[in-house]
């Protein structure tokens, strides 16, 4: 299950309003702070495929001593940021040529794009 904090109390910002249904009060779940080793294996096996699934990442969780959700999400996440990465380079190396990328491309947009570009080698 979800770790969660406790109670938001009366000196909090505004009324409590229960959280899923789950009480009187207001919970929210507690963010997960992974350890300088953990993360640096959660990295190595992102490296090595973006996707872990079935016992690989109950494997990983346990040799991590986090639980599979935990992983599920830290590789939903990463797989986030590496896309948001690879769009900012690929618009990067398009405004590098002039092509100029509208300000809220998505990875749609920026695919077709590329149909029309160019390679330039300098």
């Amino acid at each position: 299950g979800l770790e969660l904090s406790h109670c938001v109390g009366a000196n909090s910002l505004g009324p409590a309003v229960p959280w899923r249904s789950g009480g009187p009060c207001k919970m929210k779940r507690v963010r997960t702070v992974f350890k300088p080793e953990q993360l640096e294996r959660l990295e190595q096996e992102f490296l090595k495929q973006q996707y872990m699934v079935g016992t690989e990442r109950v494997d990983l969780a346990a040799t991590l001593h986090l639980t599979e959700t935990q992983v599920k999400v830290w590789f939903q996440n990463r797989r986030i940021k590496w896309r948001k990465q690879s769009m900012e380079q690929k618009a990067a190396k398009l405004s590098q040529f002039g092509v100029i990328q509208p300000a809220t491309a998505d990875s749609t947009d920026i695919k077709d794009h590329e149909e029309d570009t160019v390679d330039v080698e300098l």
